[in-house]
């Protein structure tokens, strides 16, 4: 989506601050022994209260209203039985739709204290978000997303998520400029004034890729180790990002 006006800019501000509160709500009423079935209901119980419906669930029939990724679940966990447990990393994605827009959010919770080098990766994975938010901005190349968080992450000695990309968004859930890649490349596309995309690095203490569970639907990293994404909806302008997805 391509933002032209201030209407279309309030829609996206109210759809982005649902998903927002959504998830921070979640996030402060799990606790050791609930499911994530249980947790996403409160999740679709926030959603309808203020008028929005499910993104996955209306657009690709995802079976919950929110997706629910635990410790080696890195992305689109289905809401279930499995319980939650202290030390636990729980990874919240809220996307949503209302009056014909959607927004993205996502963040990676502990649940309790969790081992040091895990501390330090849920910190530095909302740092390299930031650093893709930065590059956002009118004539800027979208390939400066990956390549700042690229050069974040060989900084800091982590690894990155190769085929889980940011993306277009704003009156679908997924939609142009398609696959935004939030590692080192060469994309030769340019940002222009008023895009709408995600800004989502997976961060990993050496994950590579993600492959495909059993169900489906849950993706996992390739090789085996911790990942922490974080995302959130943005708005290009001429100046700083204007970031959509912040609860009130």
């Amino acid at each position: 989506m391509t933002i032209t006006n201030d209407d279309e800019l309030a829609g996206m501000q109210a759809i982005g601050r649902i998903v927002a509160n959504t998830m921070h709500g979640m996030a402060r009423a799990m606790e050791p022994g609930m499911t994530t079935r249980e947790l996403d209901s409160i999740g679709r119980a926030m959603l309808e209260a203020a008028g929005a419906r499910s993104a996955p669930e209306v657009t690709y029939g995802f079976p919950g209203a929110t997706c629910i990724s635990v410790n080696e679940e890195i992305a689109h966990g289905i809401p279930g039985a499995r319980v939650l447990a202290a030390g636990d990393l729980v990874n919240i994605d809220v996307s949503a739709e209302k009056d014909g827009y959607f927004a993205d959010t996502g963040a990676t919770f502990r649940l309790g204290a969790v081992r040091p080098a895990l501390e330090r990766l849920c910190r530095d994975g909302e740092r390299a978000m930031a650093a893709g938010i930065a590059e956002v901005g009118h004539g800027k190349p979208l390939a400066g997303i990956g390549n700042a968080v690229g050069r974040f992450a060989k900084k800091r000695g982590y690894t990155l998520i190769r085929n889980l990309a940011s993306h277009g968004v704003g009156r679908a859930l997924h939609e142009e400029p398609g696959e935004v890649p939030t590692w080192p490349n060469r994309d030769r596309r340019t940002v222009h004034r008023g895009l709408v995309l995600t800004v989502e690095p997976f961060l990993s203490l050496g994950g590579q890729m993600a492959r495909q569970g059993r169900d489906g639907w849950t993706l996992f990293s390739a090789p085996v180790a911790p990942v922490v994404q974080y995302e959130h909806t943005v708005v290009a302008t001429d100046r700083a990002a204007i970031v959509v997805t912040l609860p009130d």
